[in-house]
């Protein structure tokens, strides 16, 4: 049985494709067919249904995945043995959120860049149940996201955090050292929300919205650190995860509001599907990120 032969197999499994599985592994369609059909003879069971232009995993099929992966898997870390991060080449495409790409991602990306300079990184935002379809359909390797806690048996997940959600103003504000804000006065000062459908604001709005409240934002705007600025310019106030302000809290020009709504807590988490090959600039992606938030079911 050739590994290649199993690398092939996987990849239409991930993509339900064999002509677009072909251009990836820069084979033709016909060696493609054949890998498969040699596979197939080998194990004396049928991989694939292939109905119109569709492709399924057959029941033989089904069984043979997991172990596929765990023997590519192994291949894999056998070769990184030998393997220095600047020999690894390809692509790594990452789904996430809008905030995460600004306030985390930069510096692991920055760390990636060093190790591995011939590595090709995309990031794709979206909101979350967009993310999630992405996966599934393969059209991202790694899913880091901002949600409530989430689990599947779809997914391997990595690495989780625990992510405080509170209102911020500029440490000018006249909020600014105020106790127990009521939320009346809290929706007096103008307002810069990121966009509906964003996690933590749809956790927000449920909040407030029991207590017989709606948000009326100054202005929705899907930049995080565009609403920062505003924030330093004493315009108004926020509803935004730690991690986007950490530096400004930290340096006093920011400062939490203490207000009479419950503490918001989100979940960081780190993710790729349970079918996919792990390649290597996938490996060591997840090892810089697990050096920053804790594995999952540590946090």
């Amino acid at each position: 049985m050739e590994i290649r032969n199993l690398m092939t197999f996987v990849r239409i499994a991930e993509i339900q494709n064999f002509s677009k599985t072909a251009e990836q592994l820069g084979y033709s369609q016909s060696a493609v067919t054949m890998q498969i059909k040699q596979l197939e003879t080998e194990l004396h069971a049928q991989l694939f249904e292939r109905i119109g232009k569709q492709v399924k995993l057959t029941q033989a099929g089904e069984r043979l995945l997991p172990h596929a992966l765990e023997i590519l898997n192994t291949v894999r870390k056998a070769e990184r043995i030998s393997q220095e991060p600047e020999q690894i080449s390809g692509k790594l495409r990452i789904g996430t959120c809008e905030s995460l790409v600004i306030s985390m991602l930069p510096p692991v990306i920055l760390e990636m860049s060093q190790l591995c300079p011939h590595v090709e990184i995309s990031t794709h935002t979206a909101l979350v149940p967009d993310l999630f379809q992405m996966l599934r359909q393969n059209d991202i390797d790694i899913l880091y996201f901002l949600d409530e806690k989430h689990d599947s048996p779809e997914w391997i997940k990595v690495s989780e955090r625990p992510e405080k959600i509170f209102f911020v103003a500029s440490a000018e504000s006249s909020l600014a050292g105020q106790s127990r804000i009521p939320i009346e006065r809290l929706l007096e000062e103008p307002l810069f929300l990121t966009e509906k459908g964003i996690s933590y604001r749809y956790a927000m709005e449920q909040l407030l919205a029991a207590k017989g409240y709606e948000l009326h934002p100054f202005w929705e705007v899907g930049n995080t650190d565009v609403i920062t600025r505003f924030l330093l310019k004493n315009k108004g106030i926020s509803f935004l995860p730690e991690y986007v302000v950490h530096d400004y809290l930290e340096q006093g020009d920011l400062v939490v509001l203490d207000t009479a709504c419950n503490d918001i807590i989100m979940w960081s988490q780190l993710a790729y599907h349970r079918h996919k090959y792990v390649t290597p600039q996938m490996n060591l992606f997840l090892d810089l990120m697990t050096k920053r938030i804790p594995p999952a079911g540590t946090a």
